[in-house]
C-alpha cells in the first residue's frame, strides 16, 4: 500500500511533464505570417507549398517554415572606382530597389539573394559604366542606370526577384579633372559673355545709323536734339563749360561763300 502511494504522485508527476512537453511542442507549431509575409514549407526536407498570411499549423519537427517579406526592399552597391571608356577614374555608388514576387524561387534557388542582387549589380555597372565615355556618363545618368537595371533584372528574375529600378547616386571626378571641368565651364561663360557683348553693341550700332537717317532727314530735328542734351547737361550742378555751335553752322558758311 505505501509502495502503491509513493507510485501515485510519481506516475502523476511523469504524466504532467509529459503533458508540458507536448502543449510545448505543439505551440511550437504554431506560426503567425503578418500580411507581407509568406512561409515557404518544407516536410521532411522537402518543399510542400506556400502558405499565405494569417495562421499556419506546423507538425513539429516534421516540418518547417522559412518566411520571405515581400516588401520593396533596398540594397546599396558599395562605393567602387570604375574606368569610362576614355580613360577616365570615377568613384559610383548605386542603390538598388527590388522585391520578391516568388517566394517559393527564392528560397530554393539562390541562398542569399539580397547580397546576390548586390554584387550582380556592382558587376553590370562597372561593364555599363565602362563601356561609355565620362560625358555621356555625366549627362546620361539615367539612360546608364536603365541599362544596369536591364542586365540585372534579366538575371535575378531566375531567382524570384524583381528589380524595381537603380538610381546612382553619386559620381565623383579626380581632383585634378574637377579643375580643369571648372576652367573649361569659365572660359565657356566668358565666350558666351563676349559673344553677348558684341551681339548688343552691333544692335547699338544698327540703332544709331537709323537714328542718325532720322534727324538728317528731318529739318531741324538735329537742331532740337541738340538743345535737348543741352538742358540734360544744365541739370548737373557741377561746374561745366559748354561751347554751343548752331546746328546751320554748314549752311551759314555756304552762303557766305556764295555771297563773296
Amino acid at each position: 500500500m505505501d509502495i502503491f502511494t509513493n507510485i501515485v504522485p510519481m506516475v502523476a508527476c511523469v504524466v504532467m511533464a509529459a503533458i508540458v512537453v507536448i502543449v510545448f511542442i505543439l505551440f511550437q507549431g504554431l506560426k503567425v505570417l503578418t500580411e507581407y509575409e509568406r512561409g515557404v514549407i518544407f516536410t521532411l526536407g522537402k518543399f510542400t507549398g506556400v502558405r499565405g498570411p494569417g495562421l499556419i499549423i506546423l507538425i513539429p519537427i516534421i516540418q518547417r517554415m522559412r518566411r520571405v517579406d515581400l516588401r520593396l526592399k533596398t540594397a546599396e552597391v558599395p562605393r567602387q572606382e570604375v574606368m569610362t571608356k576614355d580613360n577616365i577614374p570615377m568613384l559610383v555608388n548605386a542603390e538598388v530597389y527590388f522585391k520578391v514576387i516568388d517566394p517559393e524561387a527564392v528560397v530554393i534557388k539562390i541562398e542569399d539573394y539580397i547580397f546576390a542582387i548586390r554584387q550582380y549589380t556592382q558587376a553590370a555597372l562597372r561593364d555599363v559604366i565602362g563601356n561609355n565615355e565620362m560625358d555621356a556618363v555625366l549627362m546620361e545618368r539615367l539612360q546608364i542606370a536603365e541599362a544596369i537595371k536591364e542586365i540585372v533584372d534579366a538575371e535575378t528574375s531566375y531567382w524570384g526577384v524583381d528589380i524595381e529600378s537603380i538610381k546612382i547616386q553619386e559620381l565623383e571626378l579626380p581632383a585634378e579633372l574637377k579643375r580643369a571641368m571648372a576652367r573649361q565651364a569659365e572660359a565657356e561663360r566668358e565666350r558666351r559673355a563676349t559673344i553677348i557683348a558684341s551681339q548688343g553693341e552691333l544692335a547699338a550700332s544698327k540703332n544709331l545709323r537709323d537714328a542718325a537717317k532720322t534727324l538728317a532727314a528731318t529739318p531741324g530735328a538735329l537742331h532740337l536734339r541738340t538743345l535737348q542734351t543741352i538742358r540734360d547737361i544744365a541739370s548737373d550742378p557741377s561746374e561745366k563749360l559748354v561751347l554751343f555751335l548752331p546746328s546751320d553752322l554748314g549752311k551759314l558758311s555756304e552762303i557766305i561763300t556764295n555771297k563773296k
